[in-house]
């Protein structure tokens, strides 16, 4: 059975077609995960949606450098 964190990158993959979307699942998904498991899915984001979506993650992830 995938993890939680497998499920919501799949979520988030469905969803990249549209901002207003993606950023409501992220912040979904950061309220929902253990924070071991939002730093992974941070550094995911980031490999995955900075070329497109670098705003809507500097957002949701203020307190967290994208590569730290």
């Amino acid at each position: 059975m995938a993890s939680m964190l497998e499920y919501i990158k799949i979520i988030l993959q469905k969803v990249s077609f549209d901002r207003r979307l993606f950023e409501k699942e992220l912040k979904k998904a950061i309220r929902m995960l253990m924070p071991a498991e939002v730093k992974r899915l941070r550094l995911w984001c980031y490999e995955h949606y900075s070329s497109v979506y670098l705003p809507v993650l500097n957002n949701c992830f203020p307190h967290l450098s994208p590569l730290g």
